[in-house]
């Protein structure tokens, strides 16, 4: 088991390390979390969000080697199969975005809104792949310091997301709040039925 959580965790970061090296070989500084030059909200949640995610990290790595937890058969599964699926939904979701991903916000970058491929169900599905594999290795490797940081992690991560849209809207405008109203936050799209009011199909 602990080869599965060594591997989970490799392919996810070899993925984001790479993805950071290609872009700077072009000249895009992809990580800008807390890098802004004024100290507002944004700044320090970007801040926290950052001790959050390196945090993690550590806590995973340490519970993988240490940890000896004796879990039912289908928790196990379960966290095989979300860690998997971060992997592969966080790949997916940086390639898609070719270079216009960037980690935080990039308010003095001119990006592309990208709504094509696993962007037309999912708003956020770089988001949505490190909560998988927060999860994953969460379910494969339980104990109550590894749900802490683990919980830590996806809600920085949460309030990332509203601030992302926050600045989208001032960026995009219209265009990304068509977009909004049709994709959800984490997976699925929303129907809009005769009377105009939403059938939401999915999470927001």
């Amino acid at each position: 088991m602990k080869l599965i959580g060594i591997l989970i965790l490799l392919i996810f970061y070899t993925v984001y390390l790479g993805k950071m090296i290609m872009q700077r070989r072009k000249g895009i500084r992809t990580d800008q979390i807390a890098r802004g030059r004024h100290r507002d909200k944004v700044y320090y949640t970007e801040l926290v969000l950052k001790i959050a995610t390196y945090s993690v990290v550590l806590v995973e790595v340490a519970s993988i080697f240490v940890a000896r937890p004796k879990l039912p058969l289908f928790v196990i599964i379960l966290g095989f199969l979300l860690g998997i699926a971060g992997d592969v939904i966080f790949t997916v979701a940086v390639a898609t975005m070719k270079d216009s991903w960037r980690a935080g916000l990039a308010a003095e970058d001119k990006t592309e809104m990208v709504t094509r491929g696993i962007y037309q169900i999912s708003r956020n599905p770089a988001f949505l792949g490190f909560d998988c594999v927060y999860l994953g290795i969460l379910c494969l490797f339980f104990n109550w310091g590894l749900l802490f940081f683990s919980v830590f992690a996806i809600s920085m991560l949460h309030l990332q997301i509203l601030q992302e849209e926050k600045y989208l809207v001032e960026v995009f405008d219209k265009e990304y709040l068509e977009y909004k109203h049709k994709v959800c936050r984490y997976i699925g799209r929303r129907r809009t039925n005769n009377t105009g009011s939403d059938d939401r199909n999915g999470a927001l």
